[in-house]
């Protein structure tokens, strides 16, 4: 990759990145400039960044580096032994669990970086930790070239199934919450009089969020593992299509505050495999190809292995995509700039 111009003389830190997409959806991940995070476990460096380094975040993914639908991925120390490197995902709002399609571009980045020693293909392991725990990703590798990327979850499950929340504007409506590395609730695009294909994403983003706020306000969240992983991270509007179909489903996330995927979500797909498969709509190794109502690209996705979590019967779900670089960059921060510190219009 070239070397990023010179920057001329200036007051104050460079963040250095490099810039990554997955079916569209950008990675922007930090290489050097962010403090090192203090905490004995990733859960807990997660929090001292938000108290203490949340200027990263907002330089990087806001305006006028950044805007509304960005995203970022923070490495940092992990104290899992088996681990390549821990990371922190980073958006509009905050700080997620889980995040799959940075999962796949920091796979690929983690073979091309020298974060994996061991480079023998066809296929490399690359273990991320990430703030829902650990995940397996194997990048394929061959003629001294990393390709596409799978990845082994955390333990995904249905939450609740036909919950009935009343949405202001919409009235009452029954969605469906997963969890596959973060919550999700789940709900047909037509109950709006929507398609995720393509209705304006304007409708489609007012109609999420509006379930998003009223899931939070009316259902409590719970996870086994850890409260900070027991928060709803956004809604999923689907084309209802969700018995077993060799044609790809359709879906659109809108998570955080009112940001859109541009991919097929990869937290969300194992999301929605794990609740297929507790309706008996998915069996164990029957892959599913789920589509981006935003940009058409791909990823698929099968329940690999049964498992717990907690009280929960949960399933390992793979998902499958490709990543892409789009460019590096070094980022400057001048003292006298009143808007150093990022902004955003919505």
């Amino acid at each position: 990759m070239a070397a990023t111009p010179e920057l001329p003389p200036h007051d104050g830190p460079v963040l250095s990145v490099v810039d990554m997409h997955t079916g569209g959806e950008p990675l922007r991940i930090v290489l050097s400039g962010a403090p090192v995070p203090q905490g004995r476990t990733l859960l807990e460096k997660r929090r001292w960044v938000l108290e203490h380094a949340d200027w990263v975040r907002r330089v990087l993914l806001l305006e006028p580096r950044g805007h509304w639908d960005m995203y970022g991925a923070l490495m940092v120390p992990s104290e899992e032994p088996e681990a390549h490197l821990g990371v922190l995902f980073m958006h509009n709002q905050g700080y997620s669990t889980m995040c799959g399609h940075a999962i796949i571009a920091l796979g690929r980045f983690a073979v091309d970086y020298g974060l994996v020693k061991e480079l023998r293909g066809p296929e490399v392991p690359v273990n991320i930790h990430c703030p829902c725990g650990l995940v397996r990703a194997y990048v394929s590798y061959t003629g001294g070239r990393s390709g596409a990327v799978r990845f082994h979850s955390v333990p995904a499950f249905a939450f609740a199934t036909d919950v009935t929340v009343d949405v202001p504007g919409y009235g009452k409506v029954v969605v469906d919450i997963a969890y596959g590395g973060a919550f999700y609730a789940f709900i047909s695009a037509e109950r709006f009089g929507l398609d995720v294909c393509t209705s304006r994403t304007r409708d489609l983003v007012d109609a999420a969020a509006a379930v998003t706020s009223s899931v939070k306000a009316q259902v409590k969240l719970d996870h086994p593992d850890s409260d900070d992983l027991s928060f709803l991270y956004g809604t999923i509007l689907t084309d209802g299509k969700e018995a077993y179909s060799k044609e790809p489903t359709a879906n659109i996330c809108v998570f955080a505050d009112s940001q859109v995927d541009r991919s097929p979500t990869g937290s969300g797909v194992t999301a929605r495999v794990a609740l297929q498969y507790h309706k008996g709509l998915l069996q164990l190794e029957q892959t599913r190809t789920f589509r981006s109502g935003a940009t058409d690209s791909l990823f698929t996705g099968k329940a690999v292995k049964e498992t717990t979590c907690g009280d929960f019967r949960a399933v390992v779900v793979e998902v499958s995509g490709q990543a892409y670089y789009t460019g590096a960059s070094n980022f400057v921060l001048e003292n006298e700039d009143s808007l150093k510190n990022g902004f955003l219009l919505k």
